[in-house]
């Protein structure tokens, strides 16, 4: 049938693919969504101790023309990790991400992520309190 159309009115046949693209991306994008993280990491730590702080990054929607694009993570307003996924998407539309720091003072965190369509959700903080306690 699609033969015929094409044979037939080879305009009504581009308007056909016209409007299912269309329909396609439309699709895609009423269940995608900006880029959002929540920090994992303790409230508290002793001064020297090395900590994990974690990201949950959470985003739906992962293909080539729709996804994480960058993850940042900021210490105490100085920028210490960015993790670039510009050329190389993530695996998955949720992940998560680690980094290790030796704690030494009070420590500020703040972290974002990047969608390529759609921006940012959210700038997640956490604080870390250094403390005496064992």
């Amino acid at each position: 049938m699609g033969r015929i159309i094409h044979q037939q009115n080879p305009k009504l046949m581009k308007q056909a693919i016209q409007l299912f693209v269309f329909l396609l991306l439309i699709t895609g994008t009423a269940l995608a969504n900006k880029t959002s993280v929540t920090i994992e990491a303790p409230k508290e730590a002793q001064k020297g101790q090395e900590i994990t702080i974690t990201l949950h990054v959470k985003h739906n929607g992962n293909n080539f023309l729709h996804h994480t694009d960058w993850v940042k993570l900021k210490v105490n307003g100085e920028l210490i990790k960015e993790w670039d996924y510009k050329k190389d998407r993530p695996d998955s539309e949720n992940f998560d991400l680690t980094y290790k720091i030796k704690v030494e003072k009070d420590l500020n965190l703040e972290a974002e992520g990047h969608c390529n369509n759609h921006g940012t959700k959210n700038t997640a903080q956490h604080t870390i309190k250094l403390t005496d306690k064992l």
